[in-house]
């Protein structure tokens, strides 16, 4: 169910500006999350698994970028 209500009155922060720095946190905290993985599949020396989390950390590298862009962009720095 979609809420029709800015509810950025709570926290100060437009919805739309708070959900895009939500998706930068996340697109880091996830490619944080895949080195520990990425170690893991290392030590058990699963190239195969160790390439699939390469490629998704630098998905969310590149995801945390372009969210970045943006939000300099919206907030005028």
């Amino acid at each position: 169910m979609t809420s029709t209500t800015e509810t950025g009155g709570i926290t100060g922060t437009p919805d739309k500006d708070y959900n895009l720095i939500w998706y930068v946190e996340a697109c880091l905290s996830n490619a944080l999350r895949l080195e520990n993985y990425i170690q893991d599949a290392e030590r058990e020396k699963d190239t195969e698994v160790v390439e699939l989390f390469r490629k998704a950390q630098a998905d969310s590298r590149k995801g945390a970028e372009l969210g970045k862009q943006m939000l300099r962009t919206r907030l005028g720095e």
